[in-house]
């Protein structure tokens, strides 16, 4: 997996490539999260655009990511959910944990 960011105002967005699985993607995502957090961002967006798949590893550290910001007084954020991720979501009833957006605008807008 790959990972690219960019900044919008105060907000990093993460634009994630490729699978989030075990061994392949989740440590990536870890080292970056924990990487932006030392540099006291914690306005995060994660584009889920072009992520195809993510298994239970994958799912585990986009929840554990979701925690360390949280604690740290940040705000994780998604937008750009695929319809398997939102499924995904939906039948782990982990929709109702994220703020999710179709629309990136929306999604930078949303943060306080």
């Amino acid at each position: 997996m790959q990972i690219e960011e960019r900044q919008a105002g105060e907000v990093m967005i993460l634009d994630l490539k490729g699978k989030i699985t075990l061994g392949e993607g989740d440590e990536v995502l870890k080292d970056k999260i924990n990487s932006l957090i030392l540099q006291n961002k914690k306005r995060i967006l994660l584009n889920l655009a072009d992520v195809p798949y993510i298994d239970s590893a994958g799912l585990g550290e986009i929840v554990r990511t979701y925690t360390t910001v949280s604690r740290q007084g940040g705000q994780l954020k998604l937008v750009n959910l695929t319809k398997r991720i939102t499924d995904l979501l939906m039948i782990t009833k982990l929709l109702t944990v994220f703020e999710t957006f179709d629309v990136e605008q929306d999604a930078i807008k949303s943060y306080t």
